[in-house]
């Protein structure tokens, strides 16, 4: 299994490899960190082996890359790759296809509060455009141990019952403990709407008694007045890892990030990927290095 790194030489590169090499502890994968050069830039290609302009840029980036890799430690497989394209995104998408890639991992923006999510032009382009499932790191992630737990957001629309054993069946093999939840948000001072809350539990509790007897499985209900104060309600552990679907919107195998899961990214604390619609790994009927949900409204 490979994982593609959107490698920068500041800090929110430093996020994005730190997890993935949590990730990547959990799945034996192989790290590929990739640099992206503009397609037209004088330093793209080969490097000239004059001392000029050109090649002073190409040992500039040979010095960055030699800096990701010695973030990686030695029990991890890592190579440093250098890409050209239009836009960093484009290349990311790229270098993941060209490898048969099973999940981006890139650093949240410079800007917002540390341990905070703020969305960059990278992130956004990805997360409305990748095959692939993209791993979000939050500002100063700097965890490199295992992951510990999955925490899957459970949708109520069609297909959420499909995903939840595609969830538990990939927790199993990764040998952790998976969570559902349901997030309910109600609007201050009214009853809950449709009954949300009940079906919800009702939900889940099936899902745990079908499946509490194939893996370690628990269920929680998350409310809140807003989608972010039903986050904010819940516990989450140092090492976890929380899973969404993308919009129902995106096209196949294509992710579209969906307004409820935009407004848990604004909140979150911990790590987020999100799964394209639909995706499965290749050479499997479902299960990604990630876990599929319907986190969308």
């Amino acid at each position: 299994m490979r994982y593609i790194v959107g490698y920068t030489a500041d800090e929110r590169g430093h996020d994005a490899v730190c997890l993935a090499v949590a990730l990547a502890r959990r799945q034996d994968a192989t790290l590929d960190l990739v640099l992206v050069t503009p397609e037209h830039s004088l330093y793209a290609g080969t490097y000239p082996p004059d001392k000029g302009f050109d090649s002073l840029l190409s040992e500039q980036m040979r010095e960055w890359m030699d800096d990701g890799l010695a973030l990686v430690p030695d029990d991890v497989q890592a190579r440093g790759v250098v890409v050209r394209a239009e836009s960093n995104a484009e290349g990311l998408i790229q270098a993941a296809e060209d490898t048969e890639a099973s999940l981006i991992v890139i650093g949240a923006s410079s800007r917002g509060l540390a341990g905070r999510f703020s969305v960059g032009n990278v992130a956004r382009s990805l997360l409305h455009a990748s095959p692939v499932p993209v791993a979000l790191a939050p500002r100063d992630y700097r965890r490199t141990d295992p992951v510990t737990r999955l925490t899957c957001a459970v949708g109520r629309r069609a297909g959420a019952d499909a995903v939840i054993s595609v969830a538990v069946s990939s927790a199993r093999r990764r040998g952790l403990p998976l969570r559902l939840v349901s997030l309910i948000a109600l609007d201050a001072g009214q009853p809950d709407p449709g009954g949300a809350e009940d079906e919800a539990n009702r939900r889940l509790a099936e899902a745990a008694s079908s499946l509490a007897a194939g893996g370690r499985v628990s269920v929680e209900t998350a409310r809140g007045a807003s989608v972010e104060e039903a986050i904010e309600s819940m516990a989450w552990d140092e090492g976890e890892v929380l899973l969404v679907g993308s919009s129902r919107l995106a096209q196949h195998a294509r992710i579209f990030l969906g307004s409820t899961a935009a407004k848990i990214l604004r909140t979150l604390t911990i790590p987020m990927v999100v799964v394209p619609r639909t995706y499965a790994t290749p050479g499997t009927t479902s299960g990604p290095g990630a876990l599929p949900t319907e986190a969308d409204a």
